[in-house]
């Protein structure tokens, strides 16, 4: 399991018509505030703040085609214009299982990338396809 300590936020926060929406840094754009979307907030800026990762190089809810399925990758990092880093978000009460192993690794056929990423916020595992070996911390981008 990988250890991670999120910052201090001072999200963006609006309510209208009794939703509550938070404004996503990447995206620019106000997004439904759900209990992933406020996990995946938070990991975005773990990866911005702490790790150092670039913003401009990550998609957020990328759009890929599995056959004929469309699917949506919460956060794909890029490196030198390929995908380099997969990380599927869960609410806090949705346990990572198999469920969601499978699902990131459905994900990574289509883009082949070096770090899988799977988190609720609580719990964080990775793997490196590559050595296939579990990662003890997200790699240095």
């Amino acid at each position: 399991m990988i250890t991670i300590l999120f910052p201090a936020q001072n999200f963006r926060l609006k309510k209208e018509n009794n939703k509550e929406f938070i404004f996503d840094e990447v995206r620019k754009q106000w997004i439904k505030l759900t209990p992933e979307e406020w996990v995946r907030q938070n990991f975005i800026q773990y990866l911005i703040q702490t790790k150092k990762y670039p913003a401009s190089l990550m998609a957020i809810e990328k759009e890929i085609h599995i056959g004929e399925l469309k699917r949506r990758c919460d956060i794909v990092v890029y490196s030198n214009n390929l995908p380099w880093m997969i990380i599927e978000c869960k609410e806090m009460n949705v346990a990572l299982n198999d469920k969601v192993i499978e699902q990131v690794f459905n994900y990574n056929r289509h883009l082949q990338v070096p770090y899988l990423i799977i988190t609720n916020g609580k719990e964080t595992f990775g793997l490196d396809t590559k050595n296939k070996t579990q990662l003890k911390d997200l790699p240095t981008y």
